[in-house]
């Protein structure tokens, strides 16, 4: 069976993007009695349930997720294609969604904001959670993740920037225990790491300093940046956000400790004039990311 209905498509692309019936009829232009018909009619067409209701909204099913990767990469294709029809080449213009860590944000908030400037019928969605979103499933043109190397298949990998990390104390702190002057006064010293270490200067932490000194843990990078500023113990952060503020590193950066920044598109829209776009941008700032 063939979809003989791009409009029942596109709506329910807007709504697995969106998750309320609301915000697709206000996108489309529609009313959002003409959203749900569309979206009984897909369903009864297909002969399968896209999406389950609840009371918050809309999620998509896993045919319903098959369905807007499709979709997604229809429509930037579509774009594309009336970009070109129309002379336009070299316009970049629609819905751009980034995705990052929310720490990653005094990087790539300005770097978005630039981009703005350049290509101003661009609307951009920046979405930072510490959740992986799903590329295949059109949640988000590009993401930029830190860490070890990205492994989804049909995903298009590539380097950005190497993130370094200090060992630093606030000054509360200091004032409170004094500082150490080397690793061999650690076992007097109280620590702040990560729940479970997955980056290399936590492990360093958890192999070189007694687990009974990490005496506040936590998931969440924020949280556990947030607990040194405040005299929690000593630990580590972003060389970017501890310039300019008054801790007091302890401990230099060393190479062993640095994170790598990946970006990340899906394959299907890696190549669309937006995305490439965007990302010759974006390396382009990066470059200038001597800081990190």
């Amino acid at each position: 069976m063939g979809f003989d209905n791009w409009d029942e498509v596109r709506t329910a692309y807007q709504v697995a993007r969106l998750g309320t019936v609301s915000g697709a009829a206000d996108v489309l232009g529609v009313h959002h009695a003409t959203v749900i018909r569309h979206i009984d009619a897909l369903e009864k067409r297909l002969g399968a349930r896209l999406f389950q209701r609840h009371a918050r909204g809309y999620t998509a099913t896993e045919a319903g997720r098959d369905l807007l990767l499709v979709a997604q990469t229809t429509e930037e294709q579509f774009a594309q294609l009336a970009s070109r029809i129309k002379g336009n080449g070299e316009t970049v213009a629609g819905e751009l969604v980034v995705t990052s860590l929310p720490g990653f944000s005094p990087l790539v908030t300005p770097v978005l904001t630039s981009f703005q400037e350049r290509h101003p019928a661009v609307i951009v969605r920046y979405l930072t959670d510490m959740r992986l979103f799903r590329l295949e499933y059109g949640e988000a043109h590009v993401a930029i993740r830190a860490g070890s190397t990205p492994e989804e298949p049909d995903n298009v990998v590539q380097p950005l920037a190497r993130m370094r990390h200090a060992l630093y104390a606030s000054r509360a702190y200091a004032a409170a225990h004094g500082l150490p002057s080397g690793p061999e006064e650690f076992l007097h010293h109280r620590f702040v790491g990560a729940d479970v270490p997955r980056a290399p200067h936590h492990r360093w932490l958890r192999d070189e300093v007694a687990p009974d000194r990490i005496t506040f843990r936590g998931t969440e990078a924020a949280a556990l940046e947030d607990a040194v500023r405040e005299g929690a113990g000593l630990g580590f952060l972003p060389v970017m956000q501890a310039a300019g503020t008054d801790l007091i590193e302890i401990l230099p950066p060393r190479p062993e400790w640095e994170a790598p920044i990946w970006i990340v598109t899906h394959v299907d829209l890696h190549r669309t004039m937006k995305v490439q776009n965007f990302l010759a941008h974006l390396k382009e700032a990066a470059r200038s990311w001597t800081d990190i």
